[in-house]
Formats: C-alpha cells, structure tokens, sequence
C-alpha cells in the first residue's frame, strides 16, 4: 500500500525530516550537489530501495526513474545476476589490497568492448580516471597545457573544474573555490562543437599543448551529440601537434553502443576514461589507451598513480557481471527503439501544446530542452532554453510518479527494464504535464 507520506500526528513527509536530519551533519545535507534539488526548488527525495525501473521512496511512493544512478544502471535497479556476483565476492572478504584474477577478467572485458585500448588501469571513480589521464598525457607530452570545452564536466579534479573566460581563445577561469588561478591558467576553455576555434588554437599553441579531454557525446549540460566533423578535427589536430587525444567516455562508455561514442564515430583517442556502466552501480572508474603511453605509469614509468582500493573485489564482480550480460548486442537494439518512442513521442506531445521543445538523443541517453533553438549544439544553447518551464516539467512530472534528473543541465537514461508499457505510462504523464504547462 502506498503510503500518503505524512504519518498520523507528524507535520513533515519522511523525506522532509530525513533532508532536515542531513542538513546538521552533511554539507547541505546531501554528498554530492545536484542532490540537492537546488535547481528545481523543493527538497530532494530520500531513497529506500530500488527494483528495475523504479525508484521507491522513504514516504512509500514508486517512481519509474530516469537518473539510473545519473547512468550506470542500463540493466535496470538490482538486476538479479548482479546482485548475486557481489554477494558472491562479499562472502569471500570485502577488499584485499592486493591483485586478483578478478581484476584480469574485467581488464580483459574492457578491451573486448573497447579494442583501441591495449592497456587499463582500473580506479574507482570517473573523477580518478580523468584525473590520472591528465597526468599521464602531461607526463607523456613534457607538456603542462591541456584543453577542454564549455559544458563538458570531466570530475572535480583542480584542472578539469574550470570555466571558460571571456574569450573564445582564454585561459581558464577556476570553476570552484580552492583552486589555485595559475592552475587554471593551464587549461585553455573552448566552445564546444566549434571546430574554427580548435583549428585557431592550435595554429598558434599547439606546441605547447599536452592533450584536448572531451566528452564525445556531451553529458553534462544535457545530452549534446559532436556536429559532423568536430571529433575528426580533433583527431588531426592532435596527430599533426603531437598532442594526446582523451576521450571521456565515463558516461558514454557501454551506453551508446558497446564500444562507446568512439564505436558510433569512428575515431580513435590516445586515452579512454570509463566509469558508471562499467561498475555496474558499484565505485569503479578505469583509464586506458596505447601501450607506448600506458607503460609510462608507475611501477613501469616515472609517472604516478595509485589507489588503496582500486580493483575492489565487489566492484570487480559487478562490472563484470553487468558487462557479461552487455555481450548480447540485442540489448542495445532495444534500448534504442524505446529511447526513441520516449523522446521523438515527447517532442511530438509539446509540440500539440504550443510549447517550444527540443530533444537530443544518442542511444539510450537523452535531454529535453524548453528551447525553440533546434539542434541543441552547444552549452550556449543550453543556457537559453527556459528553465522556469523545466522546472514546472520537473515537478509536475515528479507529481505523477515519474523521476527525471533535477537539473536542466543533466542527462536522462533509459534501462532495460523501462518497458513498452513504461514508456506508455511516462508519456501519458507528460502529455498531462504539458496540458497544464500549456494552461497556465
């Protein structure tokens, strides 16, 4: 039975009491900001458990979800042969400081899906990966500059957490309090899919210049695929400066195919970061790439990397399970007709209203836009689509059961467990949603 969320005698929902409980002990009562529901008002939703596609809250409600973790989850919640890997591995002992065989099998997996990559070293989070593959192209180059793109989050480590200047060619700005300018002044911010920009660049710095890190399917700032020819740019400008080429794939890795965006697009990075998929829920995060590259890591280089639980047994066991059951390629056919019916279906419905509505979708991973500008190419882009409607989408959405990421400038995820009668029941809840957006 579902519970209304507000107990006999008691003024505030369970979610309410929990969120005031955290706020005391835990910095805005949540461990990681987008938590937070600071972009869409209200107070986050406290989580008990999670089965499939659903989402079950601490005040009784069930909610088809579409964060999936913000991704790792494309087998769906609690996924029964996953689960029993990791009890599996539990009951031998929770970590060991030392190699197992486990590690290989997953190591191998990897570059089963990813054959570019000739060596990995595993880590436990995307943040780690992006982290150590700066070091390591910095390292490998003798080159201290790199460059990323507007919109494109790569973690929170010092050289990646920066924001473009004022300029199209400007040094970073830092990005968060506590990083030190003259850091950020390695890191050179560009316009992301703007190809003419890359080519300026490089036509003056490219000497000095040790990588370019990208998402190749922009994740964070809603799903934002590379315009034709912006990834091949990439590829040559490196090849002709000596410069490496990463490609963050911690959120595309496995997602959009199952070799990742380098798979859909064919071009082939120095460097891969994987995350999220590859743990399947569980902290797991790998770098890996060409030998002549890989090899100059210690204990075989002078550039160092390490971690106390890197090749975690548990998570081991579970990305290896998940990527296991990710070898049937029909998984991935359907995925893609689902997402499809979800977005094109949605777009179709704002449409019926007057509402300005966009949608971007590569694979299994999307974004909706309350934009009229179509295609969404760039965070510019994104920054002028009208996020008061979001907001009213988000919360209406929530209200009838159906969790999307509470942030305008965040990904959806689409599992193997949202069915066909799923996908019905979220568009009759949006076709809803966007009557009342419509009427207001």
């Amino acid at each position: 039975m579902i519970k209304s969320g507000f107990e006999k005698g008691k003024n505030m929902s369970n979610s309410e009491e929990f969120f005031s409980r955290a706020q005391k002990v835990i910095p805005g009562g949540v461990n990681s900001p987008v938590r937070s529901f600071s972009k869409v008002g209200g107070q986050p939703v406290f989580i008990r458990k999670a089965e499939g596609a659903f989402l079950f809250d601490e005040d009784g409600r069930e909610l088809i979800d579409y964060v999936g973790s913000w991704g790792p989850m494309i087998l769906g919640h609690a996924n029964p042969k996953v689960i029993a890997a990791v009890q599996s591995a539990a009951s031998r002992g929770l970590s060991y400081g030392a190699p197992t065989e486990i590690e290989i099998r997953l190591a191998e997996k990897i570059i089963s899906f990813f054959p570019n990559l000739d060596l990995v070293r595993l880590v436990s989070s995307g943040t780690e990966a992006t982290m150590s593959a700066i070091r390591l192209a910095r390292g490998a180059t003798n080159r201290e500059i790199i460059v990323k793109f507007e919109g494109c989050y790569h973690g929170h480590a010092d050289s990646l957490l920066v924001k473009a200047g004022s300029g199209a060619l400007t040094l970073g700005e830092p990005d968060s309090l506590g990083i030190p300018k003259d850091l950020a002044k390695k890191t050179i911010v560009l316009e992301y899919n703007n190809i003419s920009s890359v080519s300026e660049l490089f036509s003056k710095q490219g000497k000095e210049i040790a990588a370019i890190i990208v998402e190749p399917v922009a994740g964070n700032m809603g799903c934002v695929p590379p315009v034709k020819g912006f990834l091949g740019t990439l590829r040559e400008v490196c090849d002709k400066n000596g410069s490496l080429l990463i490609f963050d794939e911690v959120m595309t890795g496995f997602r959009v195919s199952p070799g990742g965006a380098q798979q859909i697009y064919g071009i082939k990075p120095d460097l891969t970061t994987l995350g999220k998929i590859l743990g399947g829920g569980m902290p797991v995060g790998a770098f890996g790439g060409k030998k002549e590259i890989m090899e100059q890591i210690a204990p075989l280089g002078g550039i160092y990397q390490a971690g106390t639980l890197s090749g975690n047994p548990l998570a081991m066991q579970s990305g290896l399970a998940t990527l296991d059951m990710l070898e049937d390629h029909k998984i991935y056919e359907s995925l893609e007709n689902r997402s499809a019916i979800l977005t094109e279906e949605m777009k179709r419905l704002a449409e019926e209203v007057g509402i300005p509505f966009q949608t971007n979708r590569v694979g299994s991973m999307f974004s909706i836009f309350f934009t009229k500008t179509n295609p969404v190419t760039k965070f510019a882009d994104v920054l002028e689509a009208d996020n008061i409607q979001f907001v009213k989408f988000f919360r209406g959405m929530l209200e009838k059961g159906i969790y999307l990421a509470p942030s305008p400038f965040e990904s959806g995820f689409v599992s193997i467990e949202h069915s066909d009668q799923i996908i019905k029941t979220t568009l009759e809840a949006a076709k809803k949603t966007f009557n009342e957006i419509g009427n207001t």
